[in-house]
Formats: C-alpha cells, structure tokens, sequence
C-alpha cells in the first residue's frame, strides 16, 4: 500500500469510530463520496464538544529554541507535524489563529519555526517579553478580536508559556482546551505536571485527532469536506515518516 492508500484506510478506521466492523463497506463508500448540498455543522443541543464556528486557535512560541529543549514523550518532529495539521485544519474551517513568539526583538530567541511560520504567512507575529503571553496586552488584544469564548491553545514549553496563559484565561472566563500532542516541556515532569495543573484549573485536554475530528463530527458536513484532505495527508505524512 502507498502512504495516501494507509492514509485513506485511517480515515475510514476514524470514521468507523464506535461503528461495528460490519458497517465498514457502507463507510468506505461514503469516504470516496461527496455530498450533493452539503451544510454547515451546527452545534451539538448540549453544546458540550466544540463547533468549528466557536472557537480560535491560539499558536504561542514555537521557535527553534524550544524545539531543540524538548525532552518530553512527545518528539519535536511529531509536535511541528501536529502543529502544522492543525493550523491547516483551523485554515480550511475558517477558525482564527492568533500566532505569537517571545524574545525575539529583545534578541534572546530566534523566530517561530520556517515551517509553521510559511504556513502563517499571511498573519502578523505578535511578539512579547513576557513568558506569559496573557499578560501582553498586544496579544491579549488579538485575541479578544476573534470574538471566540473557546479557545484551543498550543504552546511551548508546557511548563510556562502553556500553563500560564491558560490558567489566566481560565480566570477571565474563557473555556479552553489545549492539545497534548502539540505541546512538550524541557523535562517529562515539568511537562505532566503543566498538564495536570491546568487540567485541574479546568483546562480540556484533546489531540489532533481527537480535536479536529469534534470540530465537524459529520462526515457529510460541509467542514467535513473541508477537513477530508487535509486528515489524509498527515495521515500519509505519518506513515511516510514511519511515525504511525
């Protein structure tokens, strides 16, 4: 099998989630086909998981400093991969991202990651001198001008310039989820210890996967559509890279 062939038997296993092994064939006839009028996915009635249309996409320090101090269970490489689907997963949902660096102007970090930093091109870089992104009011700003009460927060390092923005926005009233496999600390202490502090402030944990495939939950929603090929090729990225 190619590496698109594996990606697309993955979409069909993510599509056959809770399904039983007798209704694959029905599943992988809707995988190769396209709904005629699509529409938009609603919000769930108990409005518990997340909508594409609620929430904002929040990119903090992902610079080549902190990729290289990583020594969490999560590998530099598999982060940047997570990163960059999920950016092009908020990009084909039309979700804002708000991206942000630290100590760059001050001259103590270089800029976020060429790759990620292509794939955000057309945003502007806000870039802080405080480890807490919440407490720069330029930030602060762009992120009250998403006009979203959800927030999906990736950061490194875990221990700091993930934990205390959250905790801050978890304060100011804001919802949040942070996605585990996008985020990594310089040990794997500091790291679940950020986790489990900012879970326990009220912070959702989620994965790439996991948060992606709840921002459209209906294979015939228009997003669904959007999503498909953007779930295929990092699928294919991955088994390309030997990393799944």
């Amino acid at each position: 099998m190619t590496p698109s062939d594996i990606a697309r038997r993955d979409v069909l296993m993510l599509m056959a989630a809770g399904v039983a092994v007798s209704g694959l064939p029905q599943l992988a006839a809707a995988a190769s086909s396209t709904t005629a009028d699509p529409k938009s996915q609603k919000p769930s009635p108990q409005n518990a998981v997340w909508n594409h249309d609620q929430v904002a996409l929040l990119i903090i320090d992902y610079q080549p400093e902190m990729f290289a101090a990583i020594r969490s269970e999560t590998s530099a490489e598999m982060i940047e991969l997570n990163t960059l689907y999920m950016i092009k997963i908020a990009k084909a949902l039309d979700i804002p991202i708000v991206l942000s660096s630290v100590g760059v102007e001050l001259g103590v970090n270089s800029p976020t990651v060429k790759s990620i930093a292509d794939e955000l091109s057309h945003l502007k870089v806000i870039d802080r001198s405080t480890m807490d992104a919440w407490e720069d009011e330029n930030f602060l700003a762009a992120v009250k001008a998403t006009g979203k009460k959800r927030l999906i927060f990736g950061a490194l390092f875990s221990e700091v310039c993930l934990a205390f923005p959250v905790v801050d926005a978890l304060k100011e009233g804001y919802e949040v989820t942070f996605v585990a496999d996008m985020v990594g600390g310089q040990s794997q202490i500091a790291h679940i210890s950020a986790l489990q502090r900012i879970t326990q402030a009220g912070a959702i944990p989620n994965s790439v996967l996991g948060l992606s495939a709840e921002l459209f939950r209906d294979w015939k929603s228009l997003e669904a559509q959007k999503a498909k090929p953007e779930i295929i090729a990092y699928l294919g990225e991955l088994h390309k890279r030997g990393l799944r």
